[in-house]
């Protein structure tokens, strides 16, 4: 095991991804907003958010004292704005710092055991097992087991479990992929237990993307555009647009996907019935739209110009 440690660090060294903003830095805030911001999002969609909320919002305190549409509308287009609304939650709940006790921080909303695991590992260098989705790839093969939680822990370097816990998460993104693992230049290759058949230990999603319409109008006048507050679980608190008839001709429809929806999405100019909020479109950056009204809004077809959303 040693020597499995030892290749991995000295691979790590070479090819991990030390440049990422939220690896230059040891405060627990900013790294708790790494985690948050990256659930089931891309590094690359990441990174211009990130800094971005950081800019507005340096402090854990200084975001416990903003409001949450602020809050929301520096999140709009990253998607799954629950995130968001927990992490101001948790902000107003601690005020100065996060705690260092992984049970105190599963208790904030929000924080499950992954992102107290992290936070715990690379916030305050505890020797505690992280186990994201590349993690448990790469542990799963490694071992050829498809319980790779309960392997973490016993193989954790405990004398550097930070490296270690970003190695392997680099390690499954970058090498030990889901599909064409390049094991030729993985540095665990000649103590994988998995790699003559590493596609047995890769968990691959069952569930069954579902197919949707939806119609929605888009009213502007006098500068203004005419949005709704949502209700919906998944958008609660954000300004959408509003439902339309469903009519022939719309003036424009384009894809969006989320969770296990893909949606084709129609565009009406229709006037919308009350209840509607007017938003100037030259204070849209400032207000909490949801990435429906953002995808609409930059459609080239529709030429509208909105200079200011990221």
């Amino acid at each position: 095991m040693e020597k499995a440690h030892l290749s991995l660090l000295e691979w790590f060294a070479k090819e991990g991804r030390h440049d990422l903003p939220w690896r230059t830095t040891t405060d627990p805030y900013r790294i708790y907003l790494s985690e948050v911001m990256l659930q089931q999002t891309q590094v690359e969609r990441v990174v211009g958010y990130y800094e971005r909320f950081l800019k507005r919002f340096p402090t854990l305190s200084s975001l416990a004292h903003a409001d949450l549409d602020e809050v929301l509308a520096l999140w709009s287009g990253l998607g799954y704005y629950k995130r968001a609304r927990n992490l101001h939650a948790t902000a107003r709940i601690c005020g100065l710092k996060l705690p260092k006790e992984y049970h105190a921080l599963r208790k904030l909303p929000g924080i499950g055991e992954y992102t107290a695991s992290a936070i715990c590992s690379f916030a305050y260098h505890q020797p505690i097992a992280v186990v994201d989705t590349n993690i448990s790839r790469v542990l799963g093969r490694l071992f050829a087991t498809h319980t790779p939680k309960k392997v973490a822990q016993e193989f954790l370097n405990t004398s550097h479990p930070k490296k270690h816990n970003l190695a392997l998460m680099d390690l499954g993104a970058l090498v030990c992929k889901p599909s064409d693992p390049k094991c030729d230049r993985c540095p665990l290759h000649a103590f994988c237990q998995g790699k003559e058949d590493p596609a047995s230990y890769t968990k691959r999603s069952s569930q069954k993307r579902q197919k949707k319409e939806l119609h929605l109008a888009l009213w502007i006048e006098d500068g203004q555009i005419a949005l709704r507050r949502s209700g919906q679980r998944l958008y609660q608190g954000l300004l959408s647009l509003p439902p339309a008839d469903p009519a022939p001709n719309p003036i424009a429809s384009f894809r969006h996907s989320y969770t296990k929806y893909d949606i084709t999405i129609y565009l009406h100019r229709q006037r919308p019935q009350s209840p509607i909020e007017w938003i100037r479109l030259d204070q849209l950056h400032q207000a909490p739209i949801n990435a429906i009204v953002r995808k609409a809004l930059t459609l080239p077809k529709l030429s509208i110009s909105f200079a200011n959303l990221p």
